[in-house]
């Protein structure tokens, strides 16, 4: 076989590129699967070295079947890759495995991909192919059982592959227009508002402390009593909690009322909204 085929046929078998085919095959005095197996570790070293730097870009993606819908986040370090077709391509089958194992991490690096290869293997050599740090980040899973599953995509990329994407789940069987409009506007509301929690008290008691800390800073030094402080300080947190809890933020679509409002209106017994996931590239 001719070296510049070996070479071809090496980055088919390894997704390396030209000069560290060459440079592996002239190690391993032209045998292929040695080759493999130089590149490989040269492919980890490298990993390893990139793993230090910032990966603020990326894509978000999200997979569905008849059981579930499952959100899933991964980064890399410009967005010239996060457009890359092997990159993209990774990102969509690790999203559909992502689904299968519920957003078990630990499961899902160990998952078998198409090439055989597990996640992390692949991860490994997308990192040494492509030339970034690539990572696997934030990722949720919402269970269909007696739920509607409402998704949205912002600034999309292809596909379900976009910058920003959110997942809602409603406890409900209605199949209505209503309750399909509802759902696309509550995923797209959610988008825009970015709550921290469903209702007041599911935020982070971290988040509310941080917050308190911040309040206090900004009016300490006002002059006036303490008494007024602090009841100054107990309103800008109350509005601090309805502002970033959904239940109780303005609805978008008409800001004169929330979000628990237009729950009521709607008229669907038992309506609920269950569970919520936002994942926005950078936040």
């Amino acid at each position: 076989m001719a070296d510049v085929e070996k070479i071809k046929r090496l980055r088919t078998l390894s997704g390396a590129g030209f000069k560290d085919c060459s440079l592996a095959l002239e190690e391993s005095g032209g045998d292929i699967d040695k080759s493999v197996e130089i590149l490989r570790v040269k492919g980890i070293s490298k990993a390893s070295k990139k793993m230090s730097r910032l990966a603020n870009e990326g894509v978000i993606v999200i997979s569905e079947d008849n059981q579930s819908s499952s959100i899933i986040e991964i980064n890399c370090e410009t967005d010239f890759v996060a457009k890359n077709e092997d990159f993209i391509n990774f990102a969509k089958e690790l999203s559909k495995l992502n689904n299968n194992v519920a957003s078990d991490r630990d499961q899902l690096l160990i998952s078998k991909m198409e090439n055989n290869k597990t996640v992390n293997e692949n991860l490994l050599a997308l990192i040494s192919k492509i030339g970034e740090k690539i990572t696997i980040g934030r990722a949720k899973t919402l269970k269909s059982t007696n739920c509607k599953i409402f998704k949205y995509h912002h600034t999309v990329i292809k596909d379900n592959v976009s910058k920003l994407g959110v997942l809602v789940s409603l406890n409900t069987k209605d199949e209505t227009g209503e309750i399909k409009n509802f759902g696309k506007q509550l995923s797209m509301h959610i988008a825009a508002s970015n709550p921290l929690a469903m209702d007041i008290n599911g935020i982070d008691k971290e988040i509310l402390k941080k917050e308190e800390e911040l309040i206090f800073e900004e009016i300490k030094n006002t002059g006036k009593p303490d008494e007024i402080l602090k009841k100054i300080s107990l309103g800008k947190v109350q509005k601090f909690k309805e502002e970033n809890s959904l239940l109780n933020q303005q609805w978008v679509m008409e800001p004169k009322k929330k979000v628990k409002d237009i729950l009521k209106e709607l008229k669907i017994s038992n309506l609920e909204i269950t569970e919520f996931s936002r994942i926005k590239i950078g936040e």
